[in-house]
Parts: C-alpha cells; sequence; structure tokens
C-alpha cells in the first residue's frame, strides 16, 4: 500500500432596494475576478503573491490522487504516487467547514457558477445591490436577479462542495469549496477524471 507523505437583459421592473455593499469593490466580484465574457488568462482570483504553488505534472503518468491538507491551506496532486503540484487553498471557513474525509470527483464543469451564493443586481443596469446574496435566507428585491458567484474549473468531490478558482486571503474564508488560484485550479482540472480520490485531512 502506497503512503503518501505531505512535505488546497431583461426588462426594468422596479428600483431595487440597497442591502449589503454596492460597486465594482463587491466580494463576491473581488472574490471571483471578472465575469465570464471577460475572463481574463491571468490569475482573477490572488490576493497575495503566490511563491509556493507549482505545477510539474505535464508528461507524467500514473493514477491522480489528491490531498487537501486544511492546517497547512494547500493542496496535493500526485500521480502515480509521485507528487506533481502543490497549491495555496483557502477551505471552508467556521460554520461552513470544509468535511474532512476520503471522496471521489464527480463533476467537472469548466464555468460553473453557484446556485446558492453570488449577488442580487437590478435588471437593466447590472448595479450590483447586494454582494453577498445567500438563496438559503435572501429575498430576490424585486427589479433584481440574482448572479451566482463563478466558479471556474469546478471539481465536485461531495454534496455542493468542490475545488475551483477562486478568492484566497491567506486563511479558510469560504463556503465550504476549495479556492485555488486560477493557474492551479486550471492545471488540475485538466489533471483529474471522474473517479479520481480526494481526501481531505
Amino acid at each position: 500500500m502506497t503512503r503518501y507523505l505531505v512535505p488546497l437583459t431583461g426588462l426594468f421592473l422596479a428600483s431595487c432596494q440597497m442591502s449589503g455593499t454596492s460597486g465594482s469593490q463587491s466580494r463576491y466580484l473581488a472574490a471571483y475576478g471578472p465575469r465570464q465574457d471577460q475572463r481574463a488568462k491571468t490569475d482573477p482570483g490572488a490576493a497575495m503573491p503566490d511563491d509556493t504553488s507549482y505545477w510539474a505534472g505535464d508528461g507524467k503518468s500514473g493514477s491522480p490522487l489528491i490531498r487537501i491538507n486544511r492546517a497547512q491551506q494547500k493542496a496535493y496532486f500526485y500521480k502515480g504516487g509521485e507528487l506533481v503540484g502543490m497549491s495555496r487553498i483557502s477551505t471552508g471557513k467556521e460554520g461552513h467547514n470544509t468535511p474532512p474525509g476520503t471522496y471521489k470527483i464527480t463533476e467537472k464543469d469548466r464555468d460553473h457558477r453557484s446556485n446558492l451564493y453570488g449577488i442580487f443586481e437590478e435588471i437593466g443596469t447590472a448595479r450590483v445591490v447586494n454582494d453577498d446574496a445567500d438563496m438559503s435566507k435572501d429575498k430576490v428585491p424585486a427589479g433584481c436577479k440574482f448572479v451566482g458567484a463563478p466558479m471556474w474549473n469546478f471539481m465536485r468531490f461531495t454534496g455542493g462542495i468542490g475545488m475551483h478558482t477562486g478568492y484566497l486571503p491567506g486563511y479558510n474564508a469560504s463556503h465550504g469549496c476549495v479556492r485555488m488560484p486560477d493557474k492551479m485550479a486550471r492545471a488540475f482540472f485538466d489533471n483529474v477524471q471522474l473517479g479520481t480520490p480526494v481526501v481531505v485531512e
């Protein structure tokens, strides 16, 4: 048995009532980068310089496996038991913890959006009126619509939780998902298949 040692346009109806923080500095817009049609090839999720993440898995063979270390806030990618990549991550904050356990990748979606968390924006103007909308408890104001938070390169591994491109403030801050720098989320996404094991510690 191999052991892995770790050296993560519509019709304007009415004016929305303002709630939360608005404007271009919204947490969701800042956290997840440009919208899909404006997405850059650069890393929209980085909040701090990333001098630790790397990818050396191109051309390597072997069965993939991902280990997510919540204490270190890092994810490790193995091929055939060999460590070929490591990424800084941001896992779930208190009350939305990323659950420990052994899972498998059950879905891959390059352009995924959350159906639970995101923003409310005014129909016709796209003005953000609530940048921290939670569809489990917030009602969409009249004249507004819900826009799910982008979760590019989404790799679901349990329930509504997966790895994806996202904002990394340097600590666990997500709603349970595992956020990664865009370049690393793309590398992981391109090298996993449905059924790839994911170990969360």
